[in-house]
């Protein structure tokens, strides 16, 4: 029997976010934000969206991971407006959440990320059956080291070959492992 993934909110708030469920309708905006703009891309494991309908069906994928419990891709919005800023993916896995994020290139140097992978963490660790929430970045990717740096993560190593970065190129590269745990 597969045990049921841990009851992760449907909605976390913090001081100027909203972490919320995706849905379809937030395809145009997402498009409109990051997955179109190739530096935001850059170190991520997917190529820039060529058209709003590649973004509709990474949404619906994002929608039916969140319905069958597999995942919680959290969309990201401003609570001052409303607008759609990147997204937090958490995977549980056992007593482990492996998170990834991706915020618009409007937004970077603000403290966004931060601030939402925290509220993210504190959540997954205040759930009796996680101890763990890790993540792992591109080691020239300095910016998103910072980010789990500055959210209380340690870094725990260096994975050899570990991730392909197809915007980078075609064979996979070192990746740095950071941990929060309790």
């Amino acid at each position: 029997m597969t045990p049921t993934p841990p009851a992760l909110p449907d909605r976390i708030q913090t001081a100027r976010l909203e972490l919320r469920a995706p849905e379809l309708s937030d395809a145009s905006a997402i498009y409109a934000s990051y997955t179109q703009d190739a530096e935001v891309a850059r170190y991520m494991v997917w190529r820039p969206h060529a058209s709003e309908d590649a973004t509709r069906d990474f949404i619906a994928a994002c929608v039916a991971h969140w319905h069958a419990g597999s995942a919680r891709p959290y969309v990201i919005t401003l609570k001052e407006s409303g607008e759609l800023v990147g997204m937090l993916e958490a995977r549980p896995k056992g007593h482990i959440v492996n998170i990834g994020y991706v915020l618009a290139r409007t937004q970077w140097g603000q403290g966004l990320m931060p601030e939402a992978v925290r509220a993210l963490t504190a959540e997954a660790l205040g759930l009796p059956e996680i101890f763990r929430v890790e993540a792992t970045c591109d080691v020239d990717n300095r910016a998103s080291a910072r980010v789990l740096e500055k959210s209380g993560f340690l870094r725990e190593g260096q994975l050899a070959r570990f991730t392909v970065h197809p915007n980078l190129g075609a064979e996979p590269r070192d990746c740095l492992l950071y941990a929060a745990c309790r």
